[in-house]
């Protein structure tokens, strides 16, 4: 019996609603989502799971002595409980599609993996039964796939 992980019995209709979704998702994200650069993501002041507390609770507190806040910062104080309004909606489909394409990478890992373990075993079974036409042609094919290199000698253990 050969490896198989996974059957994704996936039919066209299915895949049809599946990439209209996405359509959606790209349509309806992609116009309001940014994308920073790797300087701009290094420079950023980050807000982690323990400054999350820290935040909610500046702004409860900011919202409750509003009054007594410079005006720059009480103008601000509504963009910055949006922000963290937005964030939290974010957030949550964040979590929904980080799950979709975390299982997406496992199954298609586990297809590459079926498909890769009965190519080498049929491989070694046509390479046992002596079918010589089309296995040198293959072989060459993937020749780097099967070239072995010279071993690394081990340390001696102390």
């Amino acid at each position: 019996m050969h490896q198989d992980l996974l059957n994704l019995d996936i039919s066209p209709e299915d895949w049809t609603a599946i990439d209209a979704a996405l359509t959606v998702l790209e349509t309806k994200l992609s116009s309001k989502l940014i994308d920073l650069s790797i300087d701009q993501r290094q420079a950023l002041t980050k807000m982690g799971n323990k400054s999350e507390a820290f935040c909610r609770q500046t702004l409860i507190l900011a919202r409750q002595q509003v009054a007594k806040l410079p005006t720059d910062f009480a103008t601000d104080l509504p963009e910055a409980e949006a922000d963290l309004a937005a964030r939290d909606s974010l957030l949550i489909r964040l979590g929904r599609l980080q799950s979709v394409c975390e299982k997406s990478d496992d199954s298609e890992m586990a297809l590459g993996s079926d498909v890769m373990v009965y190519c080498l075993e049929t491989y070694g079974v046509l390479k046992a039964i002596g079918v010589g036409d089309g296995l040198d042609e293959l072989r060459a094919q993937v020749g780097t796939r099967f070239k072995r290199g010279p071993r690394k000698k081990q340390a001696p253990q102390a």
